[in-house]
């Protein structure tokens, strides 16, 4: 039921589709008795759309998010393994044309893989499957990402494929069990900066200890915090992403999947 509710009524409420359904429902009411009030719903739609596609808002909800937790420290030695989280390639396109097709994410792949080569004897965990509400068996994102890695010179050997997981919690759970950690094993934890806070929190409560490797950064520093876009897509872009988180780490801490709203460092 979560992952119904997460592909539907959170859709719903990402803030380009919310405003331009309540854009479309005003023009409806125009021609009805309640036009006043659907001149006011259009035009108030109208503003916030402008302020998403071209204020830096999406900056401002980006930052915090990148900024939880710092980069990782590789002074303590070589990892044991590492937890790459899927979204860097997009399934259904991939299973069409029966190739790897990258999506804004893929930055998560390519950080893995330089680790990879820097860690000899590392092992990857890449856990992604199809995050579609309708999906099939023939597009899993691990399947894929297995060749994109042997491509960049990690041996297919090293890279245990996690085809299963549809969200980030099963990512945690499904990861914890084929990775089968060891008591004292070192694994790194690697995904989108925006993703971290929540992404932590989710594998802290299954139980698998991990060390954050914040990739993918969106936001280049706190001077991008003034910086006004000239080309709307991609700050709605930015908007939405973030949106989509903090509903993300609300979602998952009222159902239960995090112990804290804004997870952060680890303190001891």
């Amino acid at each position: 039921m979560f992952f119904v509710l997460s592909k539907t009524l959170g859709i719903m409420l990402l803030p380009t589709n919310l405003l331009i359904g309540i854009g479309l429902f005003g023009a409806i009411l125009l021609a009805t008795r309640f036009a006043r009030f659907g001149r006011k719903l259009l035009i108030t739609s109208i503003l916030l759309l402008a302020i998403c596609g071209f204020s830096p808002l999406g900056n401002w909800l980006l930052y915090p998010l990148e900024q939880r937790f710092p980069p990782w420290d590789s002074g303590r030695g070589a990892p044991d393994g590492i937890v790459v989280l899927g979204g860097g390639i997009e399934t259904d396109v991939s299973a069409g044309h029966g190739a790897a097709a990258f999506s804004s994410s893929a930055a998560r792949i390519i950080a893995a893989a330089a680790l990879a080569h820097r860690y000899p004897n590392v092992r990857i965990v890449y856990s992604g499957g199809n995050a579609n509400l309708v999906s099939d068996d023939a597009a899993k994102e691990a399947d894929y990402a297995v060749v994109v890695f042997e491509s960049l010179g990690v041996s297919r050997d090293r890279v245990i494929s996690e085809r299963t997981s549809r969200n980030t919690f099963e990512n945690a759970e499904f990861s914890k069990s084929v990775a089968a950690p060891k008591n004292g094993e070192r694994w790194l934890l690697l995904t989108s900066a925006y993703h971290m806070p929540r992404s932590m929190g989710v594998f802290r409560k299954v139980g698998f200890d991990v060390e954050p490797y914040p990739a993918d950064w969106r936001v280049g520093g706190a001077a991008d915090l003034v910086n006004f876009s000239v080309r709307s897509i991609e700050a709605l872009g930015r908007t939405e992403l973030a949106l989509r988180e903090w509903m993300g780490l609300v979602a998952y801490r009222i159902s239960g999947k995090t112990s804290a709203l804004f997870p952060g460092p680890d303190t001891r």
